[in-house]
């Protein structure tokens, strides 16, 4: 008997295999509005995957806007309090299609953990992302940063606002060479340049890079923090998620909005990250609420690349038919193909353009399939 599941397309299929891992993690379902009023992405901008937004104006002269992210709406319309506040999402969101320059309404899933974050709650986050990625791919990566490692590194190097930006987006890039350039052009000390220059490009497993980087950054990171880090990923190993586990100080996000853990999630076949997430403390103090706060999206539609891939033909068995064919008989037939878990189209004649695996024709005379 064919799984239905199987009929859907991988960002389908996606949505129901994590609207459960989040249920059954205590994470509740938020459900809001298509429109906000345009101004909050206006003030907000940098921290949109992009700053393309449909807008329009309300009955009562307002000008609204089609939402294109989920975290700013439930932080709008959340409240401070005593209590965790542990939700997951799954909406359309209406932005520009990084592979056709066009808007589209696109599903996106994703959680958020707002109050108290604590070590537990931090972990709990970045388990769920890489069992997320886990349920779309087994071939896939998580890589993790920490900005408040890497802002220590920056500080020691004592350069201006614009020069530090630059060094932030030769940070993202792993543009090393640059990244070089830029610091020689400032003054920084050669060890200093080195130091961020290793950071930068020092990439794997943590049982490789944690060791190496514990030694280099000692002294100029504090030691508190560089053990509540390494506590962090080590937890994160002996999960049954510790072998996708990559530790990246290239993640760099908005340094803005986010602090602490930053995270990316990549699948095999899609070429730019599918999963982004972090701590956004500095988004909540920007939007004047005082909790703490990580979570993170998963971008359904860059699942678009793996449905395509998958989908070589359109259906398994075209059956042709003559105008002879005993109607009960050939469906009959046809049953048999789709019970073994067969598509099937049954056809007079074959169109030109449809896709397909292996082709049957209906015997009249015999009432049987050949191909």
């Amino acid at each position: 008997m064919m799984n239905n599941t199987s009929l859907l397309r991988n960002d389908e299929r996606a949505v129901l295999a994590l609207r459960e891992l989040y249920h059954t993690h205590g994470y509740t379902p938020y459900k809001m509005n298509k429109f906000e009023e345009y101004d909050l992405y206006v003030r907000n901008k940098s921290f949109l995957v992009s700053d393309h937004v449909i807008t329009f104006t309300d009955t009562n002269g307002k000008l609204m806007a089609m939402k294109p992210d989920v975290t700013l709406s439930i932080i709008k319309n959340g409240k401070d309090g005593d209590a965790l506040q542990k939700v997951y999402y799954h909406e359309n969101v209406y932005r520009v299609s990084g592979r056709t320059g066009d808007f589209r309404e696109i599903m996106q899933a994703g959680l958020e953990c707002i109050g108290d974050v604590d070590g537990f709650a931090v972990f709990e986050v970045l388990t769920l992302a890489a069992k997320s990625l886990l349920k779309i791919s087994p071939d896939c990566v998580l890589d993790i940063s920490h900005l408040g490692i890497l802002t220590a590194v920056l500080d020691t190097l004592s350069v201006t606002g614009a020069t530090r930006e630059q060094l932030i987006r030769c940070i993202g890039e792993k543009n090393t060479h640059e990244l070089g350039a830029i610091c020689l052009g400032a003054g920084v000390a050669p060890e200093r340049t080195a130091l961020l220059q290793t950071l930068v490009s020092s990439y794997g497993k943590p049982s490789t890079v944690l060791p190496a980087l514990e030694g280099l950054l000692a002294g100029t990171v504090d030691a508190a923090l560089l053990r509540e880090f390494s506590a962090l990923i080590h937890a994160l190993e002996r999960t049954e998620c510790g072998d996708i586990v990559r530790i990246d100080f290239s993640v760099v996000s908005d340094m803005g909005y986010y602090n602490g853990i930053v995270f990316k999630g990549f699948v095999s076949g899609v070429p730019s990250d599918i999963l982004s997430g972090g701590q956004y403390d500095g988004l909540m103090r920007k939007m004047g609420r005082s909790a703490g706060a990580i979570g993170f999206a998963v971008y359904l539609d860059r699942l678009e690349r793996l449905s395509e891939q998958e989908r070589s033909y359109d259906v398994d068995v075209a059956l042709l038919y003559g105008e002879d064919a005993d109607p009960a008989a050939l469906y009959r037939a046809a049953g048999n193909l789709i019970a073994q878990g067969k598509t099937v189209t049954v056809l007079r004649e074959l169109p030109e353009k449809l896709r397909y695996h292996t082709l049957m024709k209906f015997d009249e005379k015999e009432g049987r399939l050949c191909e």
